[in-house]
């Protein structure tokens, strides 16, 4: 039978194994895990400051099977090396897995109007 001496004699070890608590601020964090198909052949490109990545979109299907909806979503990869070079080869239509950092940014069309978009990067 337990009784309130057993739980006593048990704290001692349980408050050793429970984490400690940090003094600084946790830092912000907003990740998102995909998996879909992709929805063509990634391309490698050059940002504005002369840094190459590989874009490509993904396609992620949900809901029923009779009448599944499909979100796409554009991804920038940082990978360089024998990494680049696999995602690079993958063809149209693979099933893949992604793990990416995400943020929102606005920014004015041509329209003028204010527009809202989702940025992914692919954690390496």
């Amino acid at each position: 039978m337990l009784t309130s001496t057993t739980f006593r004699t048990m704290r001692p070890a349980l408050s050793s194994a429970s984490r400690s608590f940090s003094t600084t601020p946790r830092s912000a964090l907003a990740r998102m895990t995909l998996i879909g198909r992709l929805a063509a052949e990634p391309e490698l490109v050059n940002t504005s400051t002369g840094r190459e990545m590989v874009r490509y979109a993904m396609g992620v299907s949900s809901g029923p099977r009779d009448n599944p909806q499909t979100s796409w979503y554009r991804i920038a990869c940082f990978d360089e090396g024998p990494r680049r070079d696999y995602v690079l080869g993958l063809p149209k239509g693979t099933l893949m897995h992604c793990e990416a950092n995400a943020s929102m940014s606005t920014y004015d069309d041509a329209e003028g109007k204010k527009r809202t978009a989702l940025n992914l990067v692919q954690s390496t």
